[in-house]
């Protein structure tokens, strides 16, 4: 749909649509949903690919959040898809323990995140308060309490369902001429 050349469009509808999606998937496998497979196919496709040429997207915008969001959650599908791929072929296994500091890294990167987040609206905030939330579980889930594993995935089902209502606010936004879903006020001033 053409939007007339007047504007450029929002490389966050693809960023965050990759997100969404390859992290419900993930969370569809961790309650025992699914397999490993489509996992795989989004992670290097989906969730790495398409999120990271949004994320170069957002580089020309001159948003380094988007930036930085985009190609680094882009490139941490693509390194999970290769653990996956590395794991299965006996070719290099990460151990549970190896997976849990690949995650504890990515939760401190988000944490970082998290605080800009709080300052560009109550959704941002929400998903990456939930994303945060998800990894410490996750972290905690390889490191002695696999039980949690499955406690993520669900609360990691909001934070992937946060993510599509951004992508939805953004184009609703756009096609109406009105915001039609509310993201709310930034929780930091």
């Amino acid at each position: 749909m053409s939007n007339g050349g007047t504007e450029n469009g929002n490389p966050a509808v693809v960023g965050l649509a990759g997100f969404g999606l390859t992290t419900m998937i993930l969370q569809f496998h961790n309650v025992g949903w699914c397999g490993v497979g489509p996992i795989v196919a989004l992670a290097f496709v989906f969730g790495g690919l398409a999120q990271m040429i949004a994320g170069f997207q957002e580089f020309k915008c001159g948003n380094n959040f988007g930036y930085s969001a985009f190609v680094s959650y882009g490139s941490f599908w693509i390194a999970l898809g290769v653990i996956f791929i590395l794991n299965h072929f006996n070719i290099y296994h990460s151990s549970t323990t190896d997976v849990g500091w690949f995650l504890v890294v990515w939760t401190l990167y988000s944490i970082i995140m998290w605080i800009p987040a709080m300052k560009i609206h109550g959704a941002m905030a929400i998903t990456f308060t939930l994303l945060i939330i998800g990894f410490i579980l996750l972290d905690l889930a390889h490191f002695g309490f696999p039980a949690l594993t499955k406690v993520a995935g669900y609360e990691l089902m909001l934070c992937a369902a946060a993510a599509w209502y951004m992508m939805a606010h953004v184009i609703f936004a756009q096609v109406f001429g009105r915001d039609i879903l509310p993201v709310g006020k930034p929780w930091l001033k």
